[in-house]
């Protein structure tokens, strides 16, 4: 055999450098690490003993929340006298409008008192100027005599006095169809008046008068006697016998109220309520 022949080694081939220095870094890295993690342990485990002070903010913030409550309560407090004061001149208002409508009323009704006050002043004038001239006309017919033998309004006594007196008062007032006074009046309207003012009630119309009370002649007519022209139950007009042959009504609106003789017109019947 040649010497010169393959004999096979038993070494183990040689790395190559590349491989060598790769497997170096690798080892190193993680010898490196191993370092690093051996430092960085006993460090995570000492306890941590430094406290760290938090900045306070709570004083600045009392004294914005006190200011805050203070602006809050003068608002409320302003508030609060502003309502009062609108509840005082609410209430001021209404007084001064209930004394004003007080003060009115007040006025009005004085006002109506002397208004009825002068009227019936008026009213009593007149009536006594009336009675006045029917006294001068009944002086005047007592002194001229009669010659009728019916008594004369001079002996009427009692309640037929005061009615007779009554419508002699009116003599002299217009007549008015429907009228009842004080100062016009139409025939039953006024006998109404006068026997009314005797406490008497008389029916309103002339046809229910002349059948208030007994019917009576007219030749034995009293003073106070309701004199009718037409039928009983249908008269169309009526007046008060006054005596003295003499009857006082509410004739027409020419001549009113008159006072005059049988003869002037003369009734048809007569009733006797007194």
């Amino acid at each position: 055999m040649s010497h010169t022949a393959h004999i096979p080694s038993h070494r183990k081939p040689r790395q190559s450098a590349s491989k060598t220095a790769l497997r170096a870094g690798v080892a190193g890295g993680m010898l490196s690490t191993i370092a690093i993690a051996g430092a960085a342990g006993p460090a995570q485990a000492e306890p941590v003993t430094q406290t760290i002070e938090m900045p306070t903010i709570t004083s600045g913030l009392s004294a914005s929340v006190a200011a805050s409550a203070q602006a809050t309560k003068a608002v409320a407090l302003d508030l609060e006298i502003q309502a009062h004061e609108d509840a005082a001149a609410t209430t001021a208002a209404k007084t001064a409008e209930k004394a004003k409508a007080e003060a009115v009323r007040k006025a009005e009704a004085k006002k109506k008192a002397e208004a009825a006050a002068e009227a019936e002043a008026k009213a009593k004038a007149e009536a006594a100027e009336r009675a006045s001239r029917s006294a001068e006309r009944t002086t005047l017919s007592a002194s001229t005599g009669s010659s009728s033998s019916t008594p004369s309004s001079s002996s009427a006594t009692g309640s037929a006095a005061s009615v007779i007196a009554f419508a002699q008062s009116q003599v002299g007032d217009a007549y008015v169809s429907g009228g009842t006074g004080p100062n016009s009046w139409d025939c039953s309207g006024l006998v109404q008046a006068a026997f009314g003012s005797v406490g008497i009630d008389l029916p309103r119309v002339s046809q229910s008068q002349s059948t208030a009370g007994t019917q009576v002649s007219l030749d034995n007519l009293q003073p106070g006697d309701i004199l009718y022209w037409g039928g009983a139950g249908s008269a169309y007009h009526v007046g008060i016998y006054v005596g003295g042959g003499e009857f006082v009504g509410a004739q027409n609106s020419s001549t009113g109220v008159v006072q005059q003789t049988l003869d002037y017109d003369p009734p048809s019947g007569a009733v006797r309520v007194l």
